[in-house]
This record gives C-alpha cells, structure tokens and sequence, in this order.
C-alpha cells in the first residue's frame, strides 16, 4: 500500500519534471532511475530520452537490462560511451572514484542534452541518498544536474512501494554499484579485473543468489552474501569454489557479516568521507 504522504511526493516530483520542461535522464535499470523514467515518461512524453553510459565498470547484463525496461516504457535509449578508465585520478582508485566517474558521465549527458535541444540532465539520487558517502553527488551539483527524487524528498522505500504500484518490474530489484567498488581504495582498477569480478558476480546470480557482492583482494574473492542466503552457500560450496576459481580467483572466502552497502567505505574517516560528499556536522 502507498501512503498518502508517498503520493504527495510524487505529484510534487511531477511539478518538478514539468517545470524541468525536457530532459536526459542518466538511466541505470535501478530502481530509482526507473522510477524517474517512469514519471518522466508520463510528464514529459516525448521530450525524454534516458541515457546509460557504457564502460567496463557496469556488466553487460545491466546495460541489456536497461535497453530492455527503455523500450518497455516507451522510451528513447542512448548509449553514451564514457572513458573514466582512461583517466588516471579514477584508475587509482583513491576515495574520490565516485567523483571522477560521474564527472566524465554528466559531462558527456551534458553534450547530449545540447545536441538533442533538452533542457536538463536529472539523475535518480533520492532523499536517503543525502546521508550517504557519495562524492558523486559533488560532480552532480557542479555541473547543474538535477535530482528530482531528491527535490521530491522520495526515500528508496517510497520508491520501492510506488514502482510496485505501477507495476514496474524493478520494485524489489536489490541496490547495484558500478564495478569498480568491488576494490579497496589504493587498488588500481583495470580492465581485466573488471571482468574477473563481472564472471564472479554473473556466476553467482546463475547459481540464483541477488543482492550480494564479489569484494576483489587480488587473489582472494571475499564473498559479502545476504544472511538468508548463507545456508545455500554452504551447500553450495563446491560448486561457487569452482566457478570463482574460473574466474581468476585462488582463494574465495566469506565474510560472516553478510552484505553491506559500500562495505570498504568503513575504511575511510568520518571526516574524510564528509569533506569529500561536501557534508559537515
């Protein structure tokens, strides 16, 4: 059920895309993201495109997903090839990652929003999003992107519960990262280990597990699974040693904590993580 305190947000989420006029929307099959195309779509009608970028940081099974829910929504779909791997600040891997990737996204977003005649790019940061580390969000208010979910004061749950209303299909998709979180800050990211990570993660998901993360300590895959999900693994051990060992990887270990949304941030300091997301206390 929504509350009528969620549906208020939406309507003002509405005004705010109709006030926006036209926009790209940086779109990545999240829930989020879908959610914004949705309503966008709705307000906006053909003055919408949804853009993804393509890269080595996001599987080919997400690009697929997000040409797939473009179309079902009836939505232009534009792939945008960006290049933040060429980009030694972002290759280093140093806290600011975040910062660097979205910076090189919303700027090609940018170029294609004034070749298309679109007046906005919008992303689907949302109103929990503010308490989180995301350095992203710095390269968002920089170059004038807006987050209309956010404006809207839409939580993840709220978004949760209204996708489900409208039947989009990823109501309960669980939260997804780009690739190159996957690896400590000071880990240098490569190509190569991006695909190791990917064939990690995709066997896992073949073998029916979601919401989980492949953690990359060179040789060693550190396994963040959700706690319901543990008694599977255990039976199936030898079968997840196996295909992990495919993937490039000597030692597959698991970590009894379970899953963790941006787990290795825990390494950094709180003052770091504040200066960085353009917070303070």
């Amino acid at each position: 059920m929504v509350e009528a305190s969620t549906w208020a947000k939406y309507e003002r989420l509405k005004q705010i895309l109709a006030e926006l006029g036209s926009a790209v929307v940086a779109y990545s099959a999240g829930v989020d993201s879908t959610l914004l195309l949705y309503a966008a779509r709705e307000v906006l009608g053909e003055r919408v495109i949804a853009a993804t970028g393509l890269s080595d940081t996001y599987p080919e099974e997400e690009i697929a997903e997000a040409r797939e829910l473009a179309a079902e929504l009836g939505v232009e779909h534009v792939m945008v090839r960006t290049e933040e791997l060429t980009d030694p600040r972002y290759a280093m891997n140093s806290h600011q990652r975040c910062y660097f990737c979205k910076n090189e996204l919303y700027g090609k977003l940018l170029e294609l929003a004034r070749d298309r005649g679109l007046a906005h790019v919008i992303d689907g940061t949302n109103a929990d999003d503010l308490a989180d580390f995301r350095p992203g969000l710095r390269a968002a208010r920089k170059l004038g992107v807006r987050s209309p979910l956010q404006e809207a004061g839409l939580t993840k749950a709220e978004i949760r519960a209204l996708s489900q209303r409208f039947g989009l299909r990823t109501w309960d998709k669980p939260a997804y990262a780009c690739l190159s979180s996957r690896f400590p800050y000071g880990t240098p990211i490569t190509v190569e280990k991006l695909r190791q990570v990917a064939a990690a993660e995709r066997a896992l998901r073949e073998l029916g597990f979601r919401g989980f993360r492949v953690r990359h300590h060179d040789e060693i895959a550190r396994l963040e699974m959700q706690p319901e999900d543990l008694p599977r693994v255990v039976e199936l051990r030898e079968q997840i040693v196996e295909r992990l060992r495919a993937a490039g990887y000597r030692f597959v270990t698991l970590d009894l904590e379970g899953y963790r949304s941006g787990s290795l941030n825990a390494t950094l300091a709180e003052p770091v993580k504040q200066a960085v997301s353009g917070r303070s206390r």
